[in-house]
């Protein structure tokens, strides 16, 4: 994704609010061996940009005084009840060098997994997102999670995710390996199906008792 932004001279609290009120958001490039550069966006292109998961997942191409860098979204602020972008951050990105990101998780099978389809089971979904290690070159918009095979009562772990190739999980959550969705039984049908169970097992034992009273 293309994003293009204006090199910015001026800084302080009195300028952003300035700028702010022009209809653009200050934002600081950082990283790799070059200094930070501070930046001006266009506020509603930024604003629509950051709906969409892509932007928050991708190596991006900014633009700014005509030449093009490869960055990463690392930080925005918003305000707090207005729909408004207060700053931006992004992180300049090195080719050969490897990029720790949160990456969207996409869960697809669900609704056709026996869990769902035969015993009226809800899956859940406990995490959103993995954070990943990976080059840039290699960094997914989104990591897919088949559950059309996950069971009632058994949960799927960060480590049972088939990952892209060159793509590996950051060594906390390789070690912590979180549960990430589970399938249950909700506690209302549950509670049906233990009552039913009784009465199902009383009707065979009543009709010898009928049986014995109408040869009586």
């Amino acid at each position: 994704m293309k994003v293009v932004a204006f090199e910015r001279s001026v800084q302080g609290t009195g300028a952003s609010r300035r700028l702010r009120n022009s209809g653009k958001t200050p934002g600081i490039v950082y990283g790799s061996k070059d200094p930070a550069l501070v930046i001006e966006l266009d506020h509603n292109a930024l604003f629509h940009a950051l709906r969409k998961e892509a932007f928050h997942s991708s190596i991006l191409d900014l633009e700014v005084g005509g030449k093009t860098q490869k960055v990463l979204l690392r930080d925005y602020q918003m305000h707090p009840f207005k729909p408004l972008v207060l700053h931006v951050d992004f992180q300049r990105v090195s080719a050969t060098e490897k990029v720790h990101m949160r990456v969207p998780l996409h869960f697809t099978n669900a609704d056709t997994s026996a869990a769902v389809k035969l015993q009226g089971a809800v899956v859940s979904h406990i995490l959103n997102e993995l954070e990943v290690s990976c080059l840039p070159a290699d960094l997914p918009e989104f990591i897919e999670v088949d559950l059309g095979k996950i069971e009632v009562g058994h949960s799927v772990h960060a480590k049972d995710v088939a990952l892209p190739k060159g793509v590996s999980l950051v060594l906390h959550v390789e070690q912590e390996n979180p549960v990430i969705a589970n399938a249950r039984i909700p506690a209302v049908k549950a509670a049906e199906t233990e009552e039913a169970a009784p009465a199902a097992a009383a009707a065979p034992a009543a009709a010898p008792a009928a049986d014995a009273k109408d040869k009586a």
